[in-house]
């Protein structure tokens, strides 16, 4: 059963920079693609950026995009998330998915939190 792990959250200003890791196991993980979502309090959970399982191709969304970059190492089955320029708005829990891009589904990890202070 595939495993998803994340770390690399905490507390950062606005305008700062954070990098995010998901470490898996259990699965084929370079046969899949893997991205990141995150959910806001009272809100629902949102797709911020995946990439193919060759890490040829990525996708953003708006709200991230030219901001976040994400990438993976395949000799180490970690996918990251580096943040910079980051705003109040991009505080929420961010949480690493693995399965299909470009929306990756089908194995999903905890979270780990993400504050950005204005």
């Amino acid at each position: 059963q595939g495993q998803l792990a994340e770390s690399g959250g905490g507390l950062v200003q606005a305008g700062g920079s954070l990098r995010l890791s998901c470490a898996a196991s259990g699965l084929a993980f370079r046969y899949y693609g893997m991205g990141w979502f995150r959910q806001a309090p009272g809100k629902e959970r949102e797709f911020v950026a995946s990439i193919t399982w060759n890490g040829v191709s990525t996708y953003y969304s708006d709200s991230v995009k030219g901001r976040f970059t994400i990438s993976r190492d395949n000799a180490k089955n970690t996918v990251y998330l580096q943040m910079d320029s980051v705003k109040p708005d991009d505080t929420a829990v961010y949480i690493c998915a693995a399965g299909s891009t470009p929306n990756p589904n089908n194995y999903w990890g905890q979270g780990t939190q993400v504050t950005v202070s204005s």
